[in-house]
């Protein structure tokens, strides 16, 4: 199943959530300060027993992933995969994502992810084949936004 970790990834976890044919849950993130949040419920289908994707659009001091993953594993998921566009993975992300109940973190190499914050759970997928193809598409006149559809 899709989880959306906050209110504010709903939608793209419903473009998932339909494209794998999944149920779909969102976590509820409450803001109790200009930095700190904290996860409430979680809201939707049952998590209990299933296998859970979560997709953002980046992961920069992981809190709200790290919070998001932590509510579900209490819930009961069976296993939980994370995928991220953009690893910013700044502050205490390493740390976090490490002592997290996550099984795999993918992200994109936009940007560069050093040699000593790479974690086994870890996968870094390059962009280069999008942008190629993009560059391929303007240079012959072809849409560009199916590659997104």
């Amino acid at each position: 199943m899709v989880v959306s970790p906050d209110e504010g990834g709903a939608k793209r976890a419903a473009k998932h959530a339909a494209r794998l044919g999944a149920d779909l849950a969102i976590v509820d993130k409450r803001r109790s300060g200009g930095d700190k949040t904290r996860q409430e419920n979680i809201i939707g289908a049952r998590v209990e027993d299933k296998m859970v994707f979560m997709f953002d659009d980046m992961i920069t001091t992981a809190g709200s992933i790290c919070g998001a993953a932590q509510k579900v594993h209490e819930a009961g998921a069976r296993e939980i995969h994370v995928g991220a566009t953009h690893g910013v993975l700044c502050g205490p992300a390493i740390e976090r994502l490490a002592a997290a109940p996550i099984a795999s973190v993918v992200i994109t190499n936009t940007i560069p992810l050093p040699a000593d914050k790479a974690l086994p759970k870890i996968k870094v997928l390059s962009v280069a084949p999008l942008l190629g193809e993009a560059i391929k598409r303007i240079h012959r006149n072809e849409s560009v936004s199916r590659l997104f559809t």
